[in-house]
């Protein structure tokens, strides 16, 4: 079996009707080598998922190699 390395895009997002209603939101996606590569995708993953949910506004992001025992 094939195992595809992911890269985990955290979100931050917040209620766009209250502020301080937020939580956080995981993309995985395949690593293309290093987190650098992951920086350089986001706005356009990003700017999808907003897209999608748009009651919510993104306020922060980093990139970050999923937990081991994290089930995906």
């Amino acid at each position: 079996m094939l195992q595809v390395d992911l890269v985990d895009l955290v979100l931050t997002v917040c209620a766009l009707g209250n502020p301080t209603d937020c939580r956080t939101e995981h993309l995985y996606f395949e690593s293309r080598g290093s987190l650098v590569q992951c920086m350089v995708l986001a706005p356009a993953e990003i700017a999808k998922w907003s897209e999608q949910h748009r009651e919510l506004k993104v306020t922060r992001w980093t990139c970050a190699f999923p937990d081991e025992g994290r089930e995906i």
